[in-house]
């Protein structure tokens, strides 16, 4: 019977109150509250526009209008580009896209980690990395295409370096705010540098880090893109380039709202593992309207 009741009662106690669940509630309303107002703004927005346009109030020559920018979509899934299939040059861009932000992500992470933990290195290096970070990345764009072609490399190299920096200046940040206290304790107790390193530095820069990947991966799109503006055979850059060449406003507009959808679908990704990896942190319910 004693069992019983405190298996009962543990059942109660792990069930949400009535406030949890009207924070649940409120939470989901909210929710859906914001996702209605962004539909509708982006309704209203496209519907201003293309009424714009009829009116004669806005120039389609120089701002296209939704629905042509829509018949161009259709045209390049249906009938391809004049490059090739659609899906083709998204697939180049997205690979360029992908090796530089990882590359990007796993250097930027090793050296803001190995210079956050090394003081004489920081010292070194600071005014290097200052430097390069300097340089616009347009001009180190034609560089790379100088020496690496027209290929992939050059449009890797671009985006690897467009990642690089924004994530090594949030792992080294991330490491220089990691709790000091709790380092000492850590050695206090017989823990190696490696060991505090992976077990203490490197978890708590684990916010920062993933923080840096939401702006990165937009950096490496915009590298790869970039690059292949400058030069390439194939890709969405191509495709902009070629659409502003031949005065096809419609056709910049319709590769912009591609490279739109890539980055949403990555940033929903990227949220999904943050999430994983952060699962340790207790959710938090916003009180809105107060």
């Amino acid at each position: 019977m004693h069992m019983m009741n405190t298996t009962m009662s543990a059942t109660m106690a792990a069930l949400p109150t009535d406030e949890e669940r009207k924070a649940v509630r409120r939470a989901v309303n909210y929710r859906r509250i914001v996702i209605f107002l962004r539909i509708a703004l982006a309704v209203a927005v496209l519907a201003a526009w293309e009424m714009g346009v009829r009116i004669g109030w806005i120039d389609p020559f120089f701002f296209s209008q939704p629905s042509a920018i829509w018949d161009q979509l259709v045209a390049w899934l249906t009938e391809g580009t004049a490059q090739g299939p659609l899906g083709q040059e998204l697939l180049v861009t997205m690979e360029e896209t992908v090796l530089g932000f990882l590359i990007g992500s796993v250097l930027g992470i090793f050296c803001g980690i190995a210079l956050g933990r090394n003081k004489l290195a920081a010292d070194v290096f600071s005014i290097y990395i200052k430097v390069a970070n300097a340089i616009p990345r347009v001009v180190l764009g034609s560089i790379f295409i100088i020496m690496f072609g027209l290929g992939m490399g050059s449009k890797v190299a671009l985006a690897v370096v467009m990642v690089f920096f924004v994530v090594f200046g949030n792992a080294f940040q991330g490491v220089r705010e990691a709790d000091r206290n709790l380092i000492a304790n850590a050695y206090i107790l017989g823990a190696s540098k490696r060991q505090v390193t992976f077990a203490v530095v490197f978890p708590s820069a684990l916010s920062w880090i993933l923080a840096s990947l939401h702006v990165s991966f937009g950096f490496a799109l915009v590298g790869a893109v970039v690059g292949e503006f400058l030069g390439s055979r194939h890709g969405i850059g191509l495709l902009i380039s070629t659409a502003q060449g031949t005065f096809n406003a419609a056709g910049v507009f319709a590769a912009m709202i591609v490279l739109a959808v890539v980055a949403l679908a990555a940033e929903y990704l990227l949220t999904a593992l943050e999430n994983k990896l952060l699962k340790w942190k207790p959710a938090q319910f916003i009180e809105h309207g107060m």
